[in-house]
């Protein structure tokens, strides 16, 4: 009955001016800032442990508020993709350095899209399935599997396809062979026996090696790729430059310096522009459990 209601909401919101549609969600975050303590303080905790007192507490402020509310105009972005045409899609987002994946594409290789939670991500994948190819994304289990199969029915809607995260190493591995693209994420938390030790944000954290493995057994091409905005209307989807994978007869090696080299780019990226990182999740707590505990 609740997701009815759901359903029924989202009719209703749709119908609405865009502008007033998007006042709405930005107006929950505000009210998701202050009545949500336990997220608010977590990236207040992130912003802490990175960047210590070389951001003030006001600047700080500013970009824990941010990302309530750049994660709320996602979750918009998801809705009106589901009703969002192909035209409309293509006036919405401009692409940048599509020639780092022409490259790979004239070689006969696979893409795989190394991403992360910045800015509007929802939109720069359904932008990638529309401009470029279908890809293949890695997403984690939901508890709600009606929610689950609306977010992935939105995900869907430009070709995209979605691989559920557990046991997902084979799917992937048959994907690349086929020269397919996918798309991982590499800034979510993991388990130390899941991923390889590298430095990120001058922090000694783990990251998933799976973009490297792939990429160095099968001579798949790494794209790092994000979006960005000005006006939170226009948008720019980037590609950089492909992450090379060394083959040398040390393949732990080779996969962890392929891994850093990623790490390398998303601090950058963040460094550069922190307000667009997804800073209220808690991506320290496997191997910095303590700062969380505060």
């Amino acid at each position: 009955m609740g997701f009815k209601i759901f359903l029924l909401f989202e009719k209703f919101l749709m119908l609405l001016p865009k502008k007033i549609r998007k006042s709405f969600f930005v107006f929950l975050a505000n009210i998701a800032y202050y009545l949500s303590a336990r997220y608010r303080n977590v990236g207040f905790i992130n912003l802490d442990f990175v960047f210590g007192e070389r951001l003030t507490q006001e600047e700080k402020k500013k970009i824990v508020k941010y990302s309530f509310k750049n994660l709320l105009l996602n979750f918009l972005h998801l809705m009106e993709i589901r009703h969002m045409s192909k035209a409309e899609l293509e006036k919405k987002v401009t692409i940048k350095n599509i020639q780092a994946v022409k490259k790979a594409h004239k070689q006969g290789r696979a893409v795989i899209y190394i991403t992360s939670h910045y800015c509007a991500w929802e939109l720069g994948a359904a932008a990638i399935g529309n401009f470029i190819e279908p890809v293949y994304a890695v997403f984690k289990k939901m508890k709600n599997l009606d929610y689950q199969d609306w977010v992935l029915e939105s995900r869907g809607k430009f070709n995209n396809k979605s691989l559920e995260k557990s046991n997902v190493i084979k799917p992937l591995i048959r994907i690349t062979k086929n020269k397919e693209a996918s798309g991982i994420l590499i800034d979510t938390a993991i388990n130390k026996r899941e991923g390889v030790e590298v430095t990120f944000l001058n922090k000694k954290i783990h990251q998933t090696a799976t973009p490297a493995y792939l990429a160095r057994k099968f001579d798949a091409a790494i794209i790092p790729t994000s979006i960005k905005t000005d006006d939170e209307e226009n948008y720019t989807l980037i590609f950089f430059d492909e992450i090379a994978v060394e083959k040398t007869d040390d393949e732990k090696e080779d996969i962890r310096k392929a891994t850093q080299l990623q790490a390398d780019w998303l601090s950058k990226l963040i460094t550069d522009e922190p307000k667009y990182w997804f800073w209220i999740h808690r991506r320290f707590k496997s191997n910095y459990p303590q700062i969380y505990k505060k």
